[in-house]
């Protein structure tokens, strides 16, 4: 593997040596593809995924470019994590740069109401 997929994984792995995601505080890791965007709220301890929202997904019915969507993707996560008693959690970006629709999904989660 060469070029941006190592360079990824490399920040990746160095990212989650240094953060987990526990009971009290888990973590939310965000995947991107060429036609959506994902997010996952994860207990690491347990290595269970408590709470998940896509732009791909058959009820979410945000229109717009994909920083718009993104921006719904984080408030759909933040509403189901509230619902479900979470609202603090470690913000994974998976060796993304913190730019262009991870920010919008990170932002669009602290204005549904998360802390991170």
């Amino acid at each position: 593997m060469t070029g941006k997929l190592s360079r990824r994984d490399r920040i990746k792995k160095g990212i989650r040596k240094r953060l987990s995601g526990s009971t009290e505080r888990p973590r939310l890791s965000v995947f991107r593809s060429n036609k959506g965007i994902y997010a996952q709220i994860i207990d690491d301890v347990t290595g269970k995924t408590l709470v998940s929202a896509s732009s791909l997904a058959k009820d979410f019915a945000a229109t717009g470019n994909k920083s718009d969507q993104s921006v719904a993707v984080g408030k759909s996560v933040a509403q189901k994590a509230i619902a479900a008693g979470i609202k603090e959690v470690v913000f994974d970006r998976n060796g993304y740069l913190y730019h262009g629709r991870i920010k919008s999904l990170a932002e669009g989660a602290r204005e549904g109401g998360l802390i991170f």
